[in-house]
């Protein structure tokens, strides 16, 4: 007799498809999400509930409304698998290919760090500015785009977002966006995902540590929006964080002993990369509000730091200009 392995999610007794137990989604979320309680997921539930609507093709709204509905066995192997690897600990995003970021689906794995609901404040702030300085100039005859960069761009998640939301608002012919990354594979994925929101023709990429090198077609320009989503975790606190993020590229998160070591470095190019008048928006832990300005202070006497809150009301965004 074959029985379900235990906390696996089992078919339900009494329910048969020409004698054949068929398994239904209240029953496999069940014994899903107790499966990954064991393993130590912070969010069981919800975790078997992405899972299962991944491995069925439905939202999962479609699911909590039709707890009784049979799933089939392709679909419920699907699942069977998917719950394996999220109880291993790697991440759902990895375990499903793709990750919801500003609106849009993005191609997730293990080539690129998972974009976090957070980032999208940065991109917030960017398209705010884009546009004060579109209106700035609006009417000007012969005006400029705008040069941004997107440092450390990873998934391209920033460039790609900020570009969709600007085709929206008939505002991408007036920029021009460059995405960079130290990493040949996250600058793989970051073209796959600008191929898959039909940006790939309005966004350059090159690979290079923060700035591409004077002479190298884009090195020696300066930008009037720097985007920055660099590594800033603490290098003591990697071992603490969830099992799910050593799935993710340590080059990605690592900060150095501060956590602020590569946006210094960052900070230390500023003067030569970015115009008069330009700003640059920079992602910073929740921890390091004081910090950055502090860092600003010393690497850049004169120059202005202001710190942005996210929707959580903690500091986010470092924004940095000239004098």
């Amino acid at each position: 007799m074959v029985t379900a392995p235990p906390n696996e999610p089992g078919p339900v007794e009494g329910l048969s498809v020409g004698g054949a137990p068929v398994e239904t989604t209240g029953a496999l979320l069940r014994g899903g999400a107790e499966r990954l309680v064991v393993a130590g997921s912070a969010t069981p539930r919800l975790d078997a509930e992405v899972l299962l609507a991944f491995a069925v093709g439905v939202e999962r709204t479609v699911l909590l409304a039709h707890p009784e509905t049979p799933v089939g066995s392709a679909a419920a192997a699907r699942y069977r698998a998917a719950i394996g690897r999220r109880a291993a600990g790697e991440p759902v995003a990895y375990v499903r290919g793709r990750k919801e970021f500003y609106g849009l689906a993005f191609q997730a794995d293990a080539r690129a760090l998972i974009p976090r609901p957070e980032t999208e404040r940065l991109v917030e702030l960017a398209q705010a500015d884009v546009l004060h300085r579109l209106g700035a100039v609006a009417g000007r005859v012969g005006a400029a785009r705008l040069r941004i960069v997107d440092i450390g761009t990873g998934s391209g998640a920033i460039a790609v977002a900020l570009a969709v939301s600007l085709r929206r608002l008939a505002a991408l012919d007036a920029v021009d966006i460059l995405a960079v990354d130290i990493s040949v594979d996250a600058l793989d994925l970051a073209r796959e995902n600008a191929a898959g929101h039909a940006v790939a023709d309005r966004i350059r990429f090159a690979q290079a540590d923060l700035l591409p090198a004077a002479g190298s077609g884009d090195g020696g320009r300066a930008f009037d929006l720097v985007l920055g989503n660099l590594p800033y975790v603490r290098r003591s606190a990697i071992a603490d964080l969830p099992r799910a993020t050593t799935f993710e590229p340590v080059v990605a998160l690592d900060g150095g002993p501060d956590g602020l070591e590569i946006i210094g470095r960052l900070l230390d190019r500023l003067p030569q990369v970015l115009a008069g008048d330009g700003v640059a928006l920079l992602e910073i832990g929740a921890d390091q509000g004081e910090a950055i300005v502090e860092l600003v202070a010393a690497r850049l006497p004169g120059w202005h730091c202001a710190v942005k809150l996210d929707l959580a009301r903690l500091p986010r965004v470092a924004v940095v200009r000239r004098p």
